[in-house]
């Protein structure tokens, strides 16, 4: 049979594409040739795949060979090609059955001794092909957890091109993989309980965690803005089944899927260092761009410490995520979308020095304008977009001493569901999930306050001290502390509190006569 094919599927971003892979073994000199819009991997396919194929005890035919990755206009990546080309070619030459590969797609790269390594991007490989209609799939048996995520697929797990080949010709049964047991046990998460004091910065990551609005804090050294940050995905609830998938999807394409936990059941937390480059951070890379920092902490917490290190650049790409819940990234070869809705955490110290605080005593060396200028590498639009600002000061030793306690993530975590569950049920068939994500003008629109409630912003406004999109925001807060205190709408307390929480003024500065 001069001219055969199999199934692969190619990935563009999370964009999974069906690739017909045609071979033909004709007469002519020996030679190789790979038609295809390739990057550099898989033009070398030639290689190891020979290889490959002869140390698996196979035949390599001494002819033309010329191989099509179609459509050819869908950019092609990666090593995993090499097993869905190596069979196709072996049926073109005879050394399998016909129709073996009629119904399979198949993935995997293979090494020279012709074992079949695993690849990234199974997940979303299996879950766009079972949308084509593909229900049959042979991949690398390091990958078979992963892809038994789909569960109404026949999924084949192989180890080597020989073991696959020796299965079609019907020499041996069907190759047999199990999904592993956990290795280990998933790690504990840290609880809030051990924050020492900071009952207002705990409130704000409680009002964070059920709005799932942005945090902004400040504060010396030490004082536990680390500590909160780590502690917000304990107060978040589980995944959802399809959030599941769609986050394990994107970690498996960036290939950091733990081998003994293919599915991410709980919310990721991603901590970027401040030299991470803004390729790291928002994707990119050659060819096609991978999934960044902002995408990996899908549906999760996106931490950026000491934030005015971060280069502008870095911050600001982050403008555009934070207001579509995506990220869209062109490159040469390709476009590349992912998704990236996260919850923002920006932590600073209050000056370069970082000496401990404002007191004149506390060894500060830092003038006004030097703070100003320190905190001021974070540009406004950026901080018009985060929601809650908290400032932390240094625990006191009367509170270090009573041993007290604040309520731990559990219980939190309880407040933080109940209101979540009662803003979905205001927002059910809307398409938002959260209070954070309804866009401001629906929020005026749909969910009006009554006027005594309103009357504090408008004075803001009359002010000119308030704009309009931070009056949305202030909106927005003040329903996810309605949906806390398990009230209908929220009231003038809430008004105040969510202005409190997103400017730093106290109530008292805000309260008008009636």
């Amino acid at each position: 049979m001069p001219i055969a094919r199999s199934w692969s599927m190619a990935l563009v971003g999370m964009d999974p594409h069906l690739v017909e892979v045609e071979v033909d073994v004709t007469t002519g000199l020996p030679r190789f040739i790979l038609t295809a819009l390739s990057d550099r991997v898989l033009k070398h396919v030639e290689h190891r795949v020979h290889s490959a194929v002869v140390n698996s005890g196979e035949q390599w035919p001494p002819r033309k060979v010329t191989v099509a990755l179609l459509p050819a206009t869908v950019p092609k990546s990666g090593s995993r090609f090499d097993l869905p080309i190596a069979l196709a070619m072996l049926t073109a030459a005879g050394a399998l059955p016909a129709e073996a590969l009629a119904d399979w797609v198949v993935i995997g790269e293979l090494s020279l001794t012709g074992a079949v390594k695993g690849v990234t991007g199974v997940l979303p490989t299996i879950v766009g092909a079972y949308r084509a209609g593909r229900r049959r799939f042979i991949v690398p048996s390091a990958n078979y957890g992963e892809a038994t995520l789909v569960t109404d697929a026949e999924i084949v797990g192989v180890d080597s091109l020989g073991q696959v080949c020796a299965w079609l010709r019907g020499e041996t049964p069907e190759p047999a993989c199990t999904v592993e047991p956990p290795t280990a046990p998933p790690p504990d998460e840290p609880d809030l309980a051990d924050v020492v004091g900071q009952q207002a910065a705990r409130r704000a990551i409680e009002v964070a965690a059920a709005g799932g609005h942005h945090v902004f804090l400040t504060g010396p050294p030490g004082v536990g803005k680390t500590m909160l940050a780590e502690r917000l995905p304990s107060l978040l609830p589980e995944l959802t089944d399809e959030e599941a998938l769609e986050v394990t999807a994107i970690h498996s394409i960036a290939g950091v899927l733990h081998p003994g936990r293919p599915l991410i059941n709980r919310p990721p937390f991603c901590a970027p260092h401040h030299s991470a480059t803004t390729a790291s951070i928002v994707g990119g890379g050659i060819g096609i761009a991978a999934p960044g920092a902002i995408s990996l902490a899908h549906r999760g917490v996106l931490f950026l410490d000491e934030a005015p290190e971060f280069g502008a650049r870095s911050l600001d790409a982050l403008r555009q995520p934070l207001e579509s819940g995506q990220v869209t990234i062109s490159r040469s070869a390709a476009v590349a979308t992912y998704p990236s809705r996260f919850l923002l955490v920006l932590a600073a110290n209050p000056c370069p020095c970082s000496a401990g605080g404002r007191d004149p005593g506390s060894g500060c060396i830092c003038s006004t304008p030097v703070r100003q200028r320190y905190l001021g590498r974070l540009s406004g639009p950026l901080l018009d977009r985060i929601d809650i600002a908290a400032e932390l000061e240094p625990v006191s030793r009367t509170v270090l001493d009573s041993g007290a306690r604040g309520d731990g993530s559990a219980v939190v975590r309880e407040r933080v569901l109940a209101a979540r569950e009662r803003a979905g049920r205001r927002l059910e068939g809307s398409g938002w999930t959260t209070n954070a994500e309804v866009p401001g003008p629906a929020v005026r629109r749909r969910w009006p306050l009554r006027r005594e409630a309103m009357r504090p912003l408008y004075a803001q406004l009359d002010r000119g001290g308030l704009s309009t999109r931070g009056l949305d925001r202030i909106l927005k807060l003040a329903w996810t502390l309605a949906d806390l205190a398990d009230l209908p709408m929220p009231g003038v307390d809430q008004v105040l509190e969510a202005h409190a929480l997103r400017t730093g003024y106290t109530v008292a500065t805000l309260r008008v006569p009636a």
